[in-house]
């Protein structure tokens, strides 16, 4: 609906003049434009058939009109009113749409739409709103840490360049932080730049914290108004190094406490729970009524089994708060008697033993020349078998390292002994004589024969094992010999002979004969009974062969009277 101006004026200056007081026929339309974008504000008025012009104009705080652009209906030609603040950013469309271009916050005005006829002026007011969202917001001046049961400042939340104005709130773990008197304060500013109109938001705030904060983010958040409506930007979370005083002191021992062996360096390290932690402490060691003052470690080096006690350590200001562990220095002594290289003669008795002393129960282990044996030595009577290198080695299996070992070598002695025997070839032709001997060290052994004979093989000995081997040699004697055989160490010569006589090999010569005579013998015997067997049968057979015939003769005799007399009496 257009307002009229009185009908007296017909000039268009006195139009103008009059629209410029006039009650608007539009109620207010409200435009909203982002901060830097650009503003397009519709005339909203029906453009009607004899429009002469159309003009913008804004109003200033006052009411004061001030006219900007102008657009002839006719010429369509477009006019720019010499206003500063517009200069190049206003542009005015054939339907009177105007743009302003980079809205600014000065922006913010009631513009209004004029379209004037010859004898009308209508009216169509626009407000605009300009919006700047606000930077992001960061927390600055951060506390390098907090002590706990202290009212200290956390830090700054601070969101620049907005308009309007927002609202900062701050967050821990997630959760909205109200003011607490005594625990939470939160003092909140803000300031407009005068230039560019923009608000810079700060809130500070004020935290009494508690152990259950350590690790826990804080975060604050702005939350401004934009064309589209209520919006909320967040910080980047912010976690504090929580300072608190120590409740509790541990110690710690190194190595572990089990397996601290003699010779071991020892170092203790004294903890306390609270942060920053304690950075020196009290040592007291075993039978040492006065601490120690030292840092959070205490080193001792190359204990021995008498550092076996109790330890303790403590706050230097708080002796009461205290802290203690038992350790034990665990110790192996092994003692082998005799040790060593021990040398006895056969026969002999040796006792060994291997005793073994340790801070707990050790396993004890015996080997002969690397090879384990099920129970330790015991020589009641030595024998060369018993001779070797015996080792007793002993550790402790829960305390890694803790080892001992002794060995033993023993060497059996003994005096050359001789033993001969004598086996024949079972072809009778040869003999072989055998020398045994055991001795150590390894006697030599050497033959001797006294008489005539053929020597078959030369001498033969065996491996020397325990103490014992043998040499052999094969003869063929032609008279009664002798053979001798002697065994010589260092400790004795022992010489021992045995007589081989020829006659033995010439009884087996003749008895052989005789055998093979005997076997001749008995053949021919046999040959010759078995021919008188063959004759005596022979001629026996011929005998009953003419029996027979004779006996065939009469029966055919007899058969031929038989049928002589069936003929004469028919």
């Amino acid at each position: 609906m257009a307002s009229k101006a009185a009908p007296s004026c017909r000039l268009i200056v006195c139009l103008l003049t009059a629209a410029a007081v006039l009650r608007p026929g539009f109620g207010w339309y409200t435009v909203n434009s982002a901060y830097g974008d650009t503003i397009i504000m519709p005339c909203r008025l029906d453009v009607p058939q004899n429009l002469m012009f159309g003009k913008w104009k804004y109003e200033k705080p006052d009411g004061t009109p001030v006219f900007i652009a102008f657009r002839s209906s006719t010429k369509k030609s477009v006019q720019y009113d010499d206003v500063p603040e517009y200069k190049d950013r206003l542009s005015l469309s054939e339907n009177y749409t105007l743009s302003i271009s980079n809205a600014r916050i000065s922006d913010e005005k009631r513009f209004v739409c004029m379209l004037v006829t010859e004898d009308d002026v209508f009216e169509a007011p626009t407000v605009v709103k300009v919006f700047k969202q606000p930077s992001k917001p960061e927390i600055v001046s951060k506390a390098p840490f907090l002590e706990t049961q202290q009212l200290q400042k956390l830090g700054d939340c601070i969101s620049k360049d907005s308009y309007p104005d927002g609202n900062i709130t701050w967050y821990r773990n997630g959760k909205v932080l109200q003011p607490l008197e005594g625990a939470v304060v939160i003092i909140f500013e803000k300031q407009m730049d005068p230039v560019t109109q923009l608000y810079t938001m700060t809130s500070s705030l004020e935290y009494k914290t508690t152990k259950a904060d350590i690790q826990s983010p804080f975060t604050c958040s702005v939350t401004y108004y934009g064309p589209s409506g209520q919006k909320t930007v967040h910080s980047e979370q912010a976690v504090f190094d929580i300072y608190y005083p120590t409740e509790q002191v541990t110690i710690q021992v190194l190595p572990p406490k089990n397996a601290i062996k003699e010779g071991d360096n020892i170092t203790l390290t004294c903890l306390g729970n609270g942060n920053p932690p304690p950075e020196e402490f009290l040592f007291y060691l075993p039978g040492q009524p006065e601490g120690v003052r030292s840092g959070n470690t205490y080193t001792l080096t190359d204990v021995r089994r008498n550092a076996t006690g109790d330890y303790k350590c403590s706050l230097i200001d708080k002796r009461s708060m205290i802290a203690s562990t038992a350790i034990t220095v665990h110790y192996l002594d092994l003692s082998l008697n005799p040790s060593g290289e021990v040398t006895k003669q056969i026969g002999d008795a040796l006792p060994v033993s291997c005793t073994i002393s340790a801070s707990r129960n050790a396993t004890v282990v015996w080997m002969k020349d690397n090879i384990k044996l099920r129970s330790s030595p015991s020589f009641s009577s030595l024998q060369y078998q018993d001779a070797g290198n015996y080792v007793c080695e002993t550790a402790l299996q829960e305390v890694e390292g803790l080892k001992k070992r002794e060995s033993l070598t023993l060497i059996v002695e003994g005096k050359p002994q001789i033993k001969m025997t004598k086996k024949t070839d079972p072809s009778g032709l040869s003999k072989t004589i055998i020398c045994h001997v055991e001795g150590f060290p390894k006697p030599a052994i050497q033959w001797t024969i006294t008489g005539s004979g053929s020597v078959i093989n030369q001498a033969k000995e065996s491996p020397y094992i325990n103490g014992r081997y043998y040499s052999k040699i094969i003869i063929s004697p032609e008279e009664n010999v002798t053979l001798t055989c002697a065994a010589e160490n260092q400790l004795e010569r022992t010489v021992n002979s045995l007589n081989v006589s020829a006659n033995e090999n010439r009884e087996k010569v003749n008895d052989q004969a005789k055998l093979i005579v005997g076997i001749v013998v008995g053949l021919l015997l046999a040959a010759l009974v078995a021919g008188v067997v063959y004759w005596l049968y022979m001629k026996k057979s011929k005998t009953a062969s003419k029996h027979v015939n004779k006996d065939l003769g009469n029966l055919e005799e007899n058969k031929k009277l038989e049928e002589n007399n069936h003929k004469t009496e028919a």
